[in-house]
Formats: C-alpha cells, structure tokens, sequence
C-alpha cells in the first residue's frame, strides 16, 4: 500500500511540475489532506490543463484558416495582375500598331503640307537671325518673339501666324529705306545709361550726339563703341544729324556694324609708336635732335643773311657784326697791297667764316643717314624676337609673334620718316650756307677785281 501511494505521489509530482504557474500556486493554496482530495486535485488540474489545451488549438486553427484565406487571396490578386498584364501588354502591341497606321495615314493626307511646313521654320529661322541682329530692332524691340513660337511648333501654322511671319519681313524691308530719329536709352562706356535722340539709318548705322552707336544683340542695348571713326567721319556725322531738311552726306556701315565694331581692335597713331620700342624711341630722339640743330641754324643763318644783305647796301663802312664786313675790314686794312696778297687774305678771311656757317650742316646729313639704319636695326632686332617666339612657342598662334614683326615694321617705317624730313632741311639749311659762301666769294672776287683795276690805272 505504501509502495503504491509512494508511486502515486511521484506521479502527482511529474504532472504538477509539467503544469501551468498558476495551477502549481493553486495546488500549493489547497493542499490535499487525503488520497481522495489530492486525485480530485490531480484531476480538476488535468480537466483545466485540457481546457487550456483546447483554447489553444482552437485558436491555432482559426489563425490556420485566416492564413490560408489570405493566401488563396494573394494567389487570385497575382493571377488577376498577371492577366491585367498581359492585357496591357497586347494593348500597347496594338496601340503601336494604330499610332504606326495613323502616322502614315497623317502624312498621306498631309501630302506637300509637309514641304511648305519645313520652308515656313526655315524662313522663320532665318527671319529670327535678320531680326534680332538688325539695329532696327532697337527702335521695335522684340519682334522676333512670335516668329520663335513659330520655328519651334511641331504642327502646321495657321493663317494668322503666317501672317506675323509676312509681317516680320516687310517690315524689315520697309524700315531699312527709313532714316528716322527716336529717342533711345543708351547705355554709356562707363556703365551708366541716359535717353538721347537717335538716328537710326536704314538697317546700317545708328547716330547720337555727333558719335556713332552700335545695338548689341544679345544685351539688347545701344552704346557707343570704344573707338570711334576718323574726325571727318564724325564731323559729317554731326553735319548729318543737324540736318533738318534737304539731303546731308554721312558715311555708313555696310556691315551692319561690324567694320566700325573692328576699329576697337585697331591700333592707334600713339600705340603704333610705342610698337617700336627702345629703337623706336631712339628713333625719335634723332630726328628731334634733327630738328633742333636744322631750327638753330635756319635761325642763325637767316639773321647772317640779313646782316649781309644790310652790309651790301653800305659797303663803304664795314661792321664787324656779319661775315661780310669783316671780309670787307680786311680789304679796308690793307689799301695799298698788292693784288696777289689781297686776294689771299682774302682767301684767309673767307676759311675764317666757312666753318661758322656751316657748322652742323654736315651733322643733319649724317642724323639723316642714321635715322635709316637705324630703322634696320629695330628690323633686325623684331625679327630675332619673332623667331624665338617661333622657338618657343611655335607657328599655332600668330598673334604671339604680332608683336615683334610690328617691331621689326614700325622701326622700319620710323627710321624712313625720320630720314624724309632731315634729308629735306638738310637740303634746306646747305643750300642757305652755300648762298652766304657764295655772296662771300662773289665780293671778295669783286674787291680783287676792282683792287686789280685801282693799281692798274
């Protein structure tokens, strides 16, 4: 018997340890006192462990049955889009096809449309370029907008955009015949901007204020170029522009701007002579230097002629202020000597004054022959330049080399006008020291002569 309970007991054990926390704190409330108590325990415990049981696998089985629910929804949602696919898909297949057939269809009706579509954007294109680079358009700014809606469209135009297009080209023609004046915001060098009166002329030039003016484009402004035209182009320009009636004459640009836009490229006179550099400027030394001797002696020779000529007219009374009269001492001094020694005092007095008179004749002459040379020189020296820029640098870009072949051109043409003009009064100022020399020799000839005759008698 007691085996039996002992085993009975181990039993009760294993399930009680096997059960739930809170059958186990039950158990513990309620201790059996007898056999009977503890199987009616046992068994109330299994009874609600079973129920427990149940619970659950009920539960399991519902949350079973949703899952499979959702799955077999899944599955239909996927053949469903699986089938909407492909029904798409031979829908696109067909679309293609009808597009395809309505593209041909399109241009079989459109026939010669499609030509006359392709010249009307090219004549459109072509009326935007002429337009929005023509000086017209700053007087009538934005013309060009509703010809660009045209250009771009991708259907045929319709009438009233033809028209614009007729338009855009007769006005254009109309107004490069026009000289018209309009006031005009013009944006000046410095940055600033005033209103002026401006004359445009035709489609060539625009004139404001005795200067002309050039329409950028891009910036959709007026200003005046950085350089302007040589003086009697804007003299005739201001003529023109005061005009007010009957005909004016005034240069204008063929190009539309373009030549007068090349003159802010060009070099000026000043610039041109800083091309030349330290030979050019050598250059310019010799020929001031030049001047300087050549105006000193025009000066000194003019005031000894004009001594001479006063002496000629009082030969009797010598003075010692001219060439001449100081010849004439000589012959005074000396009455009674012969003729032959008279005429070599005469000689010597003449030597006395030949230096004086042409002093620094002969050094024009030779500054005259160094103005050349060194001319060659500043060639010689620019050309050695360039063929180190060629060393350096290559052939790829000419204007590298710009600079010392206008080197080697200015010095060239400065060394040939420096010679022009000293050669000229060199010319000048030997031909008034040989007209003195001459007047000398011509008296002292005639005092010989008339002494001659004096002893003779």
């Amino acid at each position: 018997m007691k085996h039996v309970v002992k085993n009975l007991m181990v039993a009760v054990a294993g399930i009680s340890l096997a059960a739930s926390a809170a059958f186990s704190v039950n158990a513990q409330d309620a201790e059996a006192k007898t056999l009977e108590e503890l199987l009616q325990q046992v068994q109330e415990q299994r009874a609600a462990a079973q129920r427990i049981d149940q619970e659950r696998e009920r539960r399991f089985m519902d949350d079973r049955a949703d899952k499979q629910a959702m799955l077999r929804q899944a599955q239909q949602d996927l053949r469903d889009e699986e089938a909407r696919s492909t029904r798409l898909q031979q829908e696109y297949a067909q679309n293609e096809i009808d597009i395809g057939n309505k593209e041909t269809e399109l241009d079989n009706m459109v026939g010669t449309l499609g030509e006359i579509f392709g010249v009307i954007r090219g004549a459109a294109a072509d009326t935007i370029g002429r337009i929005s680079t023509s000086i017209v358009s700053a007087q009538y700014p934005d013309r060009e907008l509703i010809l660009e809606s045209l250009a771009e469209a991708r259907e045929l135009p319709n009438i009233a955009e033809l028209e614009e297009l007729w338009l855009a080209l007769l006005t254009e023609m109309t107004e490069s015949g026009k000289v018209e004046r309009y006031q005009g915001e013009v944006t000046l060098l410095d940055g600033g901007s005033e209103v002026r009166d401006v004359i445009r002329i035709g489609s060539f030039n625009l004139i404001s204020e005795g200067e002309y003016l050039l329409y950028n484009d891009s910036t959709k402004q007026i200003q005046p170029i950085a350089r302007q035209p040589s003086g009697h182009i804007l003299r005739a320009a201001s003529n023109f522009e005061e005009t007010t009636s009957g005909h004016a004459g005034v240069f204008i640009d063929p190009s539309r701007g373009q030549i007068l836009s090349l003159l802010t490229q060009k070099a000026t006179l000043i610039e041109r002579y800083h091309q030349g550099q330290t030979v050019g400027y050598a250059i310019t030394v010799v020929l001031i230097l030049g001047f300087i001797i050549a105006i000193y002696k025009l000066v000194t020779l003019t005031a000894v002629g004009g001594s001479i000529r006063r002496q000629l007219k009082n030969i009797d009374n010598p003075t010692s202020n001219n060439p001449l009269g100081r010849i004439l001492k000589v012959y005074h001094e000396n009455p009674s000597t012969d003729v032959e020694n008279l005429e070599l005092k005469l000689d010597e007095a003449i030597l006395r004054e030949t230096p004086k008179v042409e002093s620094g004749v002969s050094i024009i002459k030779i500054l005259a022959a160094i103005a050349p040379l060194m001319g060659l020189l500043g060639t010689v020296v620019g050309m050695i330049g360039t063929f180190q820029s060629i060393t350096l640098f290559g052939t790829g870009d000419p204007r590298i080399m710009a600079g010392d072949i206008s080197m080697a051109l200015v010095t060239t043409a400065m060394g040939l006008i420096a010679a022009l003009p000293l050669i000229v009064v060199h010319s000048i100022v030997a031909s008034k020291s040989k007209s003195i020399l001459h007047t000398l020799d011509e008296q002292a000839a005639g005092i010989v002569a008339s002494h001659a005759e004096k002893k003779g008698a």
